[in-house]
């Protein structure tokens, strides 16, 4: 730990630095400063100082930051016209020079600002307009979601059929619904009199008003200035990294109560992805999670509550604002239209709960795979509670699991980090501890400091037999760390994706109100800043590169564009000098036993189709034109229909394995108020169709029949 608390000591310095850095600045000038720009002063000054790698703010600078935010105030090119980019272009190359004045200037904002509200409220009329009036379905004419391929229109009649052709696209899927509901109607009841065609396409359209008029009235009239100003500052910190972010006010009040360790909602994280919001996490335990409806990657299109008639469509919408939807309190129900990774849509009713974030805390199972037991560890994420580090880590859960699995006799174990976005630097290093004897874990690089290489020191192992780690392409940051350290040593087999997600790089929060002594001023919110970036204990760093499995599976991610590469402003990958380690004494013969699994991959039909259908949904992705004429629109999604239900076979797989509980858990479920026994079958039954786990298991007979466990660990070298 004593090297943890040097680099605390480190980024405490940091602090003080930036602190006394504002008091000196702040004093000399404004004596009531105007808010926002003591704000842009104070953020700049920070970046400056205090990020790892700061650019430099100049006219290339300026020209990014120009066309990112113009593109997050108006991706879809449905407010701004030609001539008003051309108003705002001569802030072009001249945004660094207002951000570094002495006292900052905000005129392009202001400008923006007050043209973006002006064309917000002529919007208003014009989706009125256009929904007053019956959509053609027979007309031959296509929508393309590219924004990309838009460019501003340059009148009020160009804008006007631009809506149209939106408002139609968003009109068509409850087109759809409602000639299938009138179906459904019919069938069950032949008695039953079908709206006509003109009915149900005046309730689409009213449905889809309805929404819009919900999207306006609830989130764009209810933002202030300073929401607006947010995204403003927001958008100049993210041209330094995708990680380094600002947390305005309101913003902050979320991530402090997701901080508490209890979310009141469906259990699951969401993240926005150009115009869509994404499912990047689902809780274990939660009511998504109890579902079993709800994926990884499936796109949210709209939110229904219990006592409402038409769903809100949150297609373009803020994240922050389809929050406040998809959010609700305990024991309410709400219904997301969710299109699947596949391409179908599907309805499905969530009833909302308190999370408990203990839910995501490692758990174990216990398997049988001829005459041996072997062990699994879920672990979705490296989680700790600071104010209590001894008692609530990631690192003590494991290593009581492993103790557990040990008296049920286990002679293999799986470490499960897929999914698991990361968590705690410290963690990590107590846990790689587990699994050897002693040495460097991960080598840390912070803004202008020497390289510090953190080691476990405690020659104790908890587990020194077969070891098998398990990553995908969402497996970030801490993973990483966890797997590249296990890969360097060879002391475990990684199983997974071509790479992990390349998260090489930490943050920290830095409270903006705690820069100012004396400050009166309205609350400045937080900043996520990357002060640090890690690198493998080989001196590679995972950044952009992730990890490379030794054994690679395809997956459904495989063909998906999720990692760190594909995110604007990545930092860059390099490398350092590695660091003393001698790898484990193996027990196996390493590349062997890599061998034979690759061998076995290749004639996995199960994976064959996995990869089959990653393709097939990569291609959906890719798609961009849709048609607008109703026979030609449901052809389509017919077809997709169809072509999805060849891929039903993978959530079909069944193995021949069984797991349980081990003794100790067991013992809990007779006292059990919390459904633990229900969470765990249903968590068993998932591992029993998971042809990843299957594989897993296989590797670790190979290593267990073939090489006898010897109990002796590498030495640490030193220089």
């Amino acid at each position: 730990m004593r090297k943890i608390m040097k680099r605390n000591y480190k980024i405490l310095s940091l602090l003080l630095l930036l602190a006394f850095g504002s008091c000196s600045f702040t004093t000399k000038k404004f004596s009531d400063p105007d808010p926002d720009k003591l704000l842009i002063r104070i953020i700049t000054f920070v970046l400056k100082e205090g990020h790892f790698d700061p650019i430099a703010m100049n006219d290339e600078f300026s020209s990014e930051l120009f066309s990112d935010y113009i593109e997050v105030l108006d991706p879809v090119k449905r407010y701004f016209y030609e001539s008003d980019y051309r108003d705002f272009e001569k802030y072009k190359y001249f945004l660094d020079n207002q951000l570094k004045a002495e006292e900052p200037e905000v005129t392009f904002f202001n400008v923006v600002h007050e043209r973006m509200l002006k064309r917000i409220e002529e919007a208003k009329k014009i989706y009125k307009e256009v929904l007053s009036e019956p959509f053609d379905y027979t007309i031959d004419e296509v929508f393309d979601t590219d924004n990309d391929n838009r460019e501003f229109v340059k009148n009020k009649k160009e804008m006007k059929e631009r809506w149209r052709k939106q408002l139609k696209f968003s009109t068509l899927s409850n087109y759809d619904d409602i000639i299938e509901q009138e179906k459904d109607a019919k069938e069950k009841d032949p008695s039953y009199v079908m709206k006509t065609d003109d009915q149900i396409e005046r309730e689409a359209r009213e449905a889809t008003l309805n929404s819009i008029d919900i999207y306006f009235n609830d989130n764009i009239d209810d933002l202030q200035r300073g929401d607006w100003f947010a995204i403003y500052v927001n958008t100049i910190v993210e041209e330094f990294d995708p990680h380094t972010y600002y947390l305005a006010p309101r913003g902050k009040e979320d991530f402090d109560q997701r901080m508490s360790g209890k979310l009141e909602g469906i259990g699951a994280r969401l993240q926005k992805r150009m115009d869509y919001i994404k499912i990047v996490e689902l809780i274990s335990g939660g009511p998504a999670w109890r579902s079993g409806k709800l994926e990884v990657e499936d796109v949210i299109l709209k939110v229904k509550q219990e006592d409402e008639e038409f769903p809100v469509n949150i297609v373009g919408m803020r994240i922050n604002d389809a929050i406040k939807y998809i959010k609700g309190p305990e024991g309410t129900k709400v219904t997301l239209t969710v299109k699947k990774v596949d391409g179908t849509v599907k309805d499905i009713e969530i009833t909302r709960d308190v999370v408990e974030l203990v839910e995501t805390y490692a758990k174990s199972s216990i398997v049988e795979k001829g005459s041996k037991k072997f062990g699994v560890i879920n672990l979705p994420a490296f989680y700790v509670d600071f104010q209590d580090y001894k008692n609530i880590n990631a690192a003590k859960d494991v290593k009581s699991e492993i103790e557990r699995l040990k008296s049920d006799g286990m002679e293999g174990l799986v470490l499960d980090l897929r999914n698991n976005g990361g968590g705690s630097l410290p963690t990590v290093v107590d846990m790689a501890g587990l699994f050897i004897k002693e040495g460097p874990v991960v080598q840390v690089r912070s803004t202008r400091e020497p390289k510090e290489v953190l080691e476990d020191v405690d020659k104790s192992i908890t587990w020194d037999g077969p070891l098998v780690i398990l990553v995908n392409e969402i497996s970030a940051s801490a993973s990483e760390i966890m797997a590249a350290a296990m890969q360097d040593y060879k002391r475990a087999i990684i199983i997974g994706s071509k790479q992990t997600y390349g998260k090489g790089t930490v943050q920290n929060v830095i409270n903006l109100n705690k820069m100012l002594r004396g400050n009166t001023s309205d609350d400045l919110g937080a900043l996520a800043l990357t002060t640090q970036k890690y690198y493998r204990i080989n001196g590679g760093s995972v950044q952009l590169e992730g990890v490379k499995s030794d054994v690679k599976v395809p997956g459904r991610f495989s063909f998906i564009d999720v990692g760190e590469k594909d995110k604007d402003n990545p930092l860059p990958w390099d490398e350092i000098d590695a660091a003393d380690f001698t790898p484990w004494e193996s027990y196996f013969d390493y590349n062997e036993t890599v061998r034979r699994s690759k061998e076995r991959m290749v004639s996995n039909e199960q994976l064959k189709l996995i990869e089959e259908n990653a393709r097939w949904v990569k291609t959906k992705i890719d798609e961009t034109v849709f048609s607008l004429n109703y026979k030609t629109y449901k052809a389509k999604l017919d077809l997709n229909e169809e072509e999805s239900k060849k891929f039903d076979a993978i959530s079909d797989y069944q193995t021949n394995l069984t797991f349980q509980s081990h003794d100790y858990e067991k013992s809990l479920f007779k006292n059990d108020t919390t459904d633990l026994k229900e969470k765990r079958e249903r968590w068993h039954k998932i591992l029993s169709q998971d042809v990843y786990i299957e594989e897993a298991l296989n590797v670790l007979v190979d290593l267990k029949t073939a090489y006898p466990i010897k109990k002796v660990a590498s030495t640490t070298v030193r220089k």
